[in-house]
Parts: structure tokens; C-alpha cells; sequence
């Protein structure tokens, strides 16, 4: 059984000590597995249903009756609502308790995708959806915290690796169930999915986690200003975000008026809840006065900027570059994650212990320099490119990612008091969604004005008198005109395939300049690694169940 220690610190010069939490004694430690399993089959289904619902979207569309744009809600209205809890869960835990809480949020998750499957008009969905993101923030961060909580820190690099293994699997396979499931079935069973899952998860938290008497309910005040200008401002945030690039973003005065109102409420916050006077802050900031800490929050900000952003950006170039069908570009996909999961075990067994065989830093370094390989090679893909091309770039994106992820856990849970564990892993998956957030709207936004730049620049140079531009019209037109087409027709004709292929560059163009704009994110995140530390003294002792 893990012994009592004092939080481990990394600063110098060393604060003032703080009492590290008690322990629960108890002899059913061995139920910490049983809830792990809980606690990452919550996880699951809370990142298969992002992926599922992203491909029944069509369907739901034609069912509804709604727009392209419409049916886009049924996304945004998640996200929205996720990024708004996710700093609160620490809140919500002190309140009501960390089982009840996590119970709470498996059953609300439960009950809303029930409701989603049986919604009848977009409104409906929605609202559901909304509902559902709000049960969903505590699946991945009070879960999170709850594993730093319950195991010693000899076993966190296993523990995480098995979490985050369980995270990266499920969307992988999201596409292809969701796919299933709308060919075989309807919409609806995409949300049905998730109650017997969630049965399963209930069952396993109720019966096996419980909270030590140290964690007992907080009756505080409650910061209603703290929650207000919270609400306010990251939802108008990650609206601008959502939405600025179909309204030309700071052109429209809606967009605008957001993106003021989420800078005054965000900024006001931040002084708010670090004031003396506000005694109960919703969201304690204090926290990052821990370098280990913060460093690992920047670091998340620029992993979920490349990895949701080249989440979002592939497919579209696939598809629209490679001509890649759906199929084609989920197999892409496939060996990068089953790269990630791996290489995420490795690092995990590699952290594992008292003494780790291998430092962080040095696994975060490896991951950033592979994932840079990988976004160089992908910056540099031509139209002729074919499916290896890519899926290679991927494996090795994969694999980098996989030497990020369990190391910066390791590193931004390693030296924190597992009372402040809460409140941490909140600020880590908000940092790491509003990265993700970033990335989608910058490189969309990015992408679109960078393929109208090259078509300008490729046009530049087209002009009846260029010897490659006379050479390749009249391939065309001979290719044409044997085809039955006249000579007028044959050059009308071949003025508009000149104008595809222009097009088709000036695109591909386009995505390696985004591929390059992810390296450059990382390459300007990675001094953070700098302000790292590796742990010193014993393991801080996890509270037993």
C-alpha cells in the first residue's frame, strides 16, 4: 500500500510545503483496475460519439430537413457547451463529491444520447447535443484526474499510456462504426450505442470508486460572477471560432462584437478569480504557478493544434487533392493511430516506476522532432502523390504523437498534489480543445485564402505566348479532337482543363503550406520543454480504494 509523502515541487526557490492528501487506507487496492476500466470505457464513448455523429451528419441533414450549415450545430452546439464545463469540473467536484459527480455525468451523457437518437426536429437534437457535452467534460477530466488521484505515481506512466490508449483507439474506429451504422441502420443507433456503454461505466464507478474522507463535499459560496463571465466568454470564443470563417470572420459585425465580448470576459476573469477578495474562484488559476504545469499546458495547446487541425485538413486534401475515397482515407488514417497507441504503451512502460527507465523530456523531444518529420513530409507532397505517400507521413505522425501525449501527462500530473489534480486536468483538456478549436478555424481559414494566392500566382504565368502553356494546350486540344470534339469546342474545352489543373496546384499548394504552418506551431511551442523539470525525491502517494 502507497505510503503518505509531501507533494513534490520543482521551482525554486522551493515554496512552503503543503500537506500532501491523506490517504484512504484499505484493503481493496486492487480495485484501482476496476476503476480504470470505468473510467476509460466513459472515456470511449465520450470520444466515439464526437466521431460518429461527424459522419452521420449527411444523413441527419436529409432526415431533418436542415441545411449543410444547419446540421453543422449539432457539432458546434457540443463543443460549445464541453468547453464550457471543462474548467468548472473542478468546481462541481468539491461541491457535489468525485463519484457523484462522475456518476452524474455518465448517466446525464446516457440519458441525452438516448434523447438524441429519438429527436424528431433539429432544435431537439441540438438541445440534446448540448446537454451531452455538458455530461461529457467530467469523461475526460475528472476521469483523468481521478487516475492521478487513485494510483501512486510509480504507476501513473502505465495508467496514463492505458487512458490515453483507450482515447486515441476510439476515434479511429469512429469513422468506420459510424459508417456502418448509417449504411445499415439509421442515425438514431449512433447515440443508442452509447447507453449500454454507459451502463457499463456506471456500474463499474459506483461500485468500486469511492471518495476518502478528505474529499468530502465543500459547502462554499458559490462565484456567480466567476461562472457568468466564464459562460460568457468561452462559449462567444469558441463560436468566433466555429463560425468566423463562414462570415468572413471580423467583416461581420456579430463575429466582431464576440470576439470583444470574449476578450473583456475572459481577461476580467482571470483578474476576478485571482483577486484576494473572491474567496471561493470557480476556476483556480493559482495552480499554474507550478512550472511543470504550465509549461505542459502550452505544450497541449500546440498538440491539440496540430492534431485536430490536421485532423480536419486531411480528409479535405485527400479527397479533394489525391482523389482518396472515404474508404481510402479512413485505411490512411488507420496505421497512423494503431502507430500512436503503440508508441504511447512504450512510453508508458518506459515511465513506469519509481525510477523511470527514461526521462520525459527526453521522450517529449523525440515525439516533437518525429511529428516535425512527418509535417515536413506532408509540407512537401506533390499532386502525383499517391495512398503510400500519405499513409507513410501518417505512421510517423502517429508515432510522434504517441511520444507526446503519455509523456506530458506524466510531466503535468507528476508534481502535483492530487488535490489540485481536479482543477489541473480541467485547465489541460480545456487548453488542449481550445488549441484543437484554433487549429480547425486558422488552417480552414488559411487554406481557403492561400489556394486563391498560388491560383493568382500560377495565373500569372499563363499566358498564350508561354511555351509550356502553347505545349500543353495543344496536347489538350489533340486529345480533344480525337475524341469527336471540333476544334472551337476542343479549345474551349482544353482552356477549362488548364483551368482545373491550375486550380488542383494552387490547392495543393494551399495544404503544404498548412502542413508547414503545424510545424511551425510546434517549433514554436518547443522551448517550453526547457521549463521542465524531472521529479525529484519519492513518489507522492496516491490516495487508496
Amino acid at each position: 500500500m502507497a505510503t503518505e509523502v509531501a507533494p513534490i515541487t520543482t521551482s525554486a526557490p522551493p515554496p512552503a510545503p503543503q500537506a500532501a492528501a491523506p490517504a484512504e487506507h484499505s484493503d481493496v487496492s486492487d480495485y484501482r483496475w476496476w476503476i480504470l476500466l470505468g473510467l476509460i470505457t466513459a472515456a470511449i464513448m465520450e470520444v466515439l460519439d464526437t466521431t460518429i455523429v461527424n459522419v452521420a451528419l449527411p444523413q441527419m441533414a436529409g432526415n431533418l430537413g436542415a441545411t449543410f450549415d444547419e446540421i453543422g450545430w449539432v457539432a458546434t452546439g457540443y463543443i460549445l457547451s464541453n468547453v464550457v464545463v471543462l474548467p468548472m469540473t473542478a468546481f462541481f467536484t468539491a461541491t457535489f463529491g468525485r463519484k457523484n459527480y462522475l456518476t452524474f455525468s455518465i448517466l446525464l451523457f446516457a440519458v441525452a444520447s438516448f434523447l438524441c437518437g429519438t429527436s424528431h426536429t433539429l432544435i431537439e437534437l441540438v438541445l440534446w447535443r448540448i446537454v451531452q457535452g455538458a455530461g461529457g467534460a467530467a469523461l475526460l477530466s475528472t476521469a483523468q484526474a481521478t487516475l492521478r488521484q487513485v494510483f501512486p505515481r510509480d504507476q501513473q506512466g502505465m495508467v496514463q499510456a492505458l487512458f490515453i490508449l483507450g482515447i486515441i483507439v476510439a476515434p479511429t474506429l469512429g469513422p468506420t462504426l459510424g459508417g456502418w451504422i448509417t449504411d445499415n441502420y439509421t442515425w438514431n443507433w449512433i447515440f443508442f450505442i452509447n447507453i449500454p456503454i454507459a451502463a457499463i461505466s456506471v456500474f463499474l464507478v459506483t461500485t468500486f470508486l469511492h471518495d476518502p474522507p478528505w474529499m468530502k463535499r465543500k459547502p462554499e459560496g458559490i462565484d456567480l460572477l466567476g461562472i457568468s463571465l466564464l459562460t460568457v466568454g468561452l462559449a462567444s470564443l469558441q463560436y468566433v471560432l466555429e463560425e468566423g470563417k463562414r462570415y468572413d470572420w471580423f467583416q461581420d459585425r456579430m463575429i466582431a462584437r464576440l470576439a470583444v465580448t470574449s476578450a473583456v470576459c475572459l481577461t476580467t476573469l482571470v483578474w476576478w478569480e485571482l483577486t484576494p477578495r473572491n474567496s471561493h474562484p470557480i476556476v483556480n488559476f493559482r495552480v499554474l504557478k507550478n512550472r511543470q504545469l504550465a509549461a505542459s499546458i502550452f505544450l497541449f495547446i500546440a498538440l491539440g493544434f496540430g492534431l485536430y487541425g490536421g485532423i480536419f485538413i486531411f480528409p479535405l486534401f485527400t479527397q479533394t487533392i489525391l482523389n482518396f475515397t472515404p474508404t481510402e482515407t479512413g485505411l490512411a488514417l488507420l496505421p497512423g493511430g494503431l502507430a500512436t497507441a503503440l508508441a504511447a504503451l512504450i512510453c508508458g512502460r518506459l515511465l513506469n516506476g519509481a525510477r523511470p527507465l527514461v526521462d520525459s523530456r527526453i521522450l517529449i523531444s523525440i515525439g516533437v522532432a518525429i511529428f516535425l518529420v512527418a509535417m515536413w513530409q506532408l509540407g512537401h507532397l506533390t499532386t502525383a502523390a499517391g495512398e503510400p505517400d500519405a499513409r507513410t507521413a501518417l505512421l510517423i505522425r502517429g508515432l510522434g504523437l504517441g511520444f507526446l501525449f503519455t509523456p506530458i501527462n506524466n510531466v503535468a500530473y507528476g508534481a502535483l498534489d492530487p488535490r489540485d489534480a481536479q482543477q489541473a486536468s480541467g485547465l489541460i483538456n480545456l487548453a488542449r480543445q481550445l488549441g484543437g478549436s484554433f487549429g480547425i478555424a486558422v488552417l480552414n481559414t488559411y487554406v481557403t485564402t492561400q489556394t486563391q494566392y498560388h491560383r493568382v500566382d500560377l495565373l500569372a504565368n499563363v499566358y498564350p505566348y508561354n511555351p509550356a502553356v502553347m505545349q500543353r494546350m495543344q496536347a489538350l486540344t489533340a486529345s480533344l479532337a480525337a475524341h469527336g470534339y471540333s476544334a472551337l469546342d476542343a479549345q474551349r474545352a482544353g482552356i477549362g482543363v488548364l483551368e482545373q489543373m491550375v486550380m488542383r496546384q494552387a490547392s495543393m499548394l494551399a495544404f503544404n503550406d498548412a502542413w508547414m504552418i503545424i510545424l511551425i506551431s510546434f517549433v514554436v511551442a518547443s522551448p517550453a520543454i526547457l521549463l521542465l523539470r524531472k521529479p525529484r525525491g519519492p513518489a507522492a502517494a496516491a490516495e487508496m480504494h
